[in-house]
């Protein structure tokens, strides 16, 4: 039995969280919910017993907690994570403080498992995660030479905030989260522009991905757009492969593997959709086929629920796998 704090309860990834602490049955012999000062006082009912949501504060990481389950966004990670750490806590970590320091891990459980060199660990940015799982595979299998990524993210990737700037633009409303509606647009901008044009979400996805497949010349790029979608984020993966293969070995190779869920059959007009998605735990893969503009290069489709895969499940995962001893070191 461990004791566990959750940072951000009242979140959206974080009430999903104890969701899923609650259905994959964690066992915890006690359980500490944090928030801002805003949310502190909030009642939330985790197996049928009420919890009083408090505020984070400085003194309060001393714990004892064996594991921290934090999503509560950069600035308080950087603050309260080594704090945690040093009190002897394992933090698992949902923003994007940590990714790309060498000493911390990047995990996705079915890619890599997580180190202890330091007690923190990070969860990976939402896209990336339900694109490596796949590209770990032809991987394995082909090698990679090169990705070329084009995401359409749900709204929920920006949390409550997101939604209900959506839910404004169906009421005829102007957007308080996005700097334009969303609602019936797409915006190509997700996170802040740097100098090269990149934003910092695709930026995150070029430099996460070579961190988590340990490819660290990869060459990988990325555009990253905001749709119209409640929940579920889409993936368009172009990859060219170092082994020749054909669209038929890739789709035979993914139906048998229980890292993902293969969809396509186009002749039935079956594809992954974020409407199927959303509310499921899986990576859905499909729309395969080869690329005729470059040599051996192919299209596969990526869909997957950016709450549950893309961020709660795989840090509830990464501490399933803590607690089952299958950490590196």
């Amino acid at each position: 039995m461990y004791s566990i704090a959750v940072v951000g309860a009242t979140g959206l990834v974080g009430s999903t969280m104890l969701e899923l602490l609650e259905k994959r049955n964690i066992p915890i012999k006690k359980l500490t919910l944090f928030s801002s000062a805003r949310s502190a006082g909030k009642e939330i009912v985790f197996k049928g017993q009420t919890y009083i949501v408090e505020e984070l504060t400085e003194s309060k990481t001393q714990g004892p907690y064996d594991y921290v389950l934090m999503s509560a966004g950069g600035e308080t990670s950087l603050r309260f994570s080594p704090l945690f750490e040093q009190h002897g806590s394992v933090v698992i970590d949902n923003s994007s403080a940590w990714r790309m320091d060498p000493e911390i891990s990047l995990v996705v459980p079915e890619v890599n498992p997580p180190s202890l060199s330091r007690k923190i660990i990070a969860n990976p940015n939402c896209s990336t995660i339900q694109s490596v799982g796949p590209l770990n595979i032809l991987a394995d299998a082909f090698g990679l030479k090169r990705v070329a990524y084009t995401t359409y993210q749900s709204v929920s990737g920006s949390g409550w905030k997101g939604i209900e700037d959506l839910k404004r633009g169906e009421r005829g409303e102007e957007p308080v989260n996005y700097p334009h509606p969303i609602y019936n647009n797409v915006l190509p901008h997700i996170d802040v522009f740097q100098e090269d044009g990149y934003t910092k979400e695709e930026v995150k996805m070029i430099e996460e991905t070579r961190k988590i497949l340990q490819l660290p010349s990869l060459p990988v790029t990325a555009t990253c757009v905001r749709v119209p979608v409640t929940s579920a984020h889409s993936v368009a993966i172009n990859v060219t492969l170092e082994k020749e293969t054909t669209s038929e070995e890739i789709k035979a190779l993914f139906n048998k593997n229980p890292n993902v869920i293969l969809e396509d059959d186009p002749k039935q007009n079956i594809y992954p959709m974020p409407v199927n998605a959303g509310g499921k735990e899986g990576i859905f893969v499909g729309r395969i086929r080869k690329d005729d503009s470059f040599p051996n290069t192919f299209h596969v489709w990526t869909v997957s629920d950016n709450i549950l895969k893309g961020a709660a499940l795989n840090a509830v995962q990464i501490l399933e796998q803590l607690i089952n001893g299958k950490e590196q070191y």
